[in-house]
């Protein structure tokens, strides 16, 4: 069973890392082709669509991974599952782009003629998806098709849009290659999916059994929609050629990847959590749930403390501001939003894996529409008043704020389960290594960019970047093996 769950954790890292490779070899290209009002733009209506995708979902993958993964072997109540699961996404999917198409064609602000079919392109993602089964990949564990799955559709569809976006106009068309990646996952899912399941109707579909907690998920989720997606979201409106929502987009990029990997690390945790807990074993849940927070912590501290430090090169390369006048504030924006890293995947993993199998979901929805009302707040009083000027670092600090308010919330109201999970003398190590990393990098790195700088700035970034990355990694590592770090004990005596 352990065994289990490490070989999941490695097949879903290496997935998790080759993607982030892909999606940040694309973004910093098609920075420098569409600029910062193409990109703002196109980031500012997924952070619209974003909302109605949380609402054809109403959090069905959450409570299907649990649902699914406790018969998983019974063929027979799996596929009932799947199928009561299918038909309630189906139906919230409909009504969802129902709503959406009813503000599309009656708010001004998405009448454009570049506004409006990025939209309904965009809306293909959740549209598509509900014939994608991922959470039925997930409940049953298949890490390792997901994984190469998941590799080869994002590489095709990166030489796509390497061969073909070559202008700023071309940025419909880049927005249908983005949208390309959903569709070719669907297909692949529903020609795989016939081998795992066989979908035949044995009884009468019992949805009511789920509504309470779906309802109580969806609010959930739509409260971490608007707070994760409200950012941009207000950005776009204060700014109106959303420059500045481009400046966020790079400066949060980083900061993505990061969350991107562990929350996917963490999605590896939730269908054996919620077996442990469901089965009374307190022993391993904790181990569990130890063992994914530390994978957080080692993962986290030290890209915090290298983002923060290396700000100012990493957006520089990333957007090419380096070459144009673009993407203003981004470094300021990245340094803000850093902090985010540990924040959210803490909190994520604490809802996840400790609220979720415990059903206590109300805990979170308290928290998060505590979260959503200050960071509304906090966004309009420092994007609209205290940074005026800056009003993408404004709203980055009011999201910094706001996300370490809901961490401290969630661990008061989870404290049995999280103070030996998150407060301990291992935890503490991998902090004072980040630190000793990021003094290291503040010191160390503009005196390689100098001494690189005959080059050119892209050069000189590009050197100052991959010299102190690689140097922090040997610190870092040889100080996790002589403090005897737990995890990384764990993977030598394996080796």
């Amino acid at each position: 069973m352990r065994t289990s769950v490490h070989t999941n954790v490695v097949v879903n890292l290496i997935r998790t890392i080759t993607m982030t490779l892909l999606s940040f070899i694309t973004f910093p290209l098609m920075c420098r082709v569409l600029g910062d009002e193409m990109i703002g733009t196109f980031s500012w209506v997924t952070s619209f669509i974003y909302y109605f995708i949380v609402l054809s979902k109403i959090s069905i993958p959450n409570i299907a991974v649990r649902e699914c993964a406790k018969v998983k072997d019974d063929p027979v109540k799996l596929s009932m599952k799947i199928q009561e699961f299918f038909i309630l996404q189906a139906v919230m999917t409909l009504l969802s782009f129902g709503i959406m198409c009813s503000i599309v064609f009656s708010v001004d602000a998405f009448k454009s003629e570049l506004v409006q079919p990025m939209v309904f392109l965009i809306s293909l993602n959740f549209l598509s998806s509900v014939f994608a089964f991922e959470w039925v990949f997930t409940a049953l564990e298949k890490h390792v098709y997901l994984a190469v799955r998941s590799v080869v559709i994002l590489a095709v569809t990166d030489i796509l849009i390497f061969v073909f976006v070559k202008r700023p106009d071309d940025v419909i068309l880049y927005t249908f290659l983005t949208t390309l990646v959903t569709l070719l996952t669907v297909i692949s899912n529903i020609i795989y999916l016939p081998r795992l399941v066989k979908f035949k109707k044995v009884g009468r579909y019992n949805f009511k059994q789920y509504i309470p907690t779906l309802m109580t998920l969806f609010v959930i989720s739509f409260s971490v929609a608007l707070y994760a997606k409200t950012d941009e979201f207000i950005l776009g409106f204060i700014d109106q050629s959303k420059a500045s929502v481009g400046s966020y987009s790079v400066g949060m990029k980083g900061v993505d990847i990061v969350i991107g990997i562990v929350t996917a690390l963490s999605a590896v945790f939730i269908p054996r959590a919620s077996s442990y807990y469901a089965n009374g074993d307190e022993k391993n849940f904790q181990n569990l749930n130890k063992y994914s927070a530390n994978i957080a912590f080692i993962i986290v501290v030290p890209a915090i403390a290298l983002m923060t430090t290396l700000a100012e090169p990493i957006t520089g390369l990333i957007s090419g501001s380096f070459v144009s006048n673009g993407f203003k504030d981004s470094n300021y924006v990245l340094i803000t939003l850093c902090s985010l890293m540990l924040t959210y995947s803490l909190s994520n993993i604490i809802y996840t894996q400790i609220l979720i199998p415990k059903k206590q979901e109300r805990l979170y929805l308290y928290t998060m529409l505590f979260g959503v009302t200050i960071d509304i707040g906090l966004s309009f009083l420092f994007g609209l008043v205290v940074f005026k000027n800056s009003p993408a670092v404004g709203i980055a600090l009011a999201t910094s704020i706001t996300d370490l308010l809901i961490l401290i919330s969630l661990i008061a109201l989870t404290w049995k389960d999280t103070k030996a999970i998150l407060f301990n003398l291992n935890n503490l190590k991998i902090i004072l290594l980040g630190v000793l990393v990021a003094v290291f990098s503040f010191f160390v790195g503009p005196l390689l960019y100098k001494a690189f700088l005959n080059g050119g700035e892209e050069y000189a970034a590009l050197l100052e970047i991959s010299i102190i990355f690689i140097a922090s990694v040997a610190i870092y590592s040889i100080g996790l093996i002589i403090s005897k770090e737990k995890l990384t004990q764990s993977m030598r005596s394996r080796i």
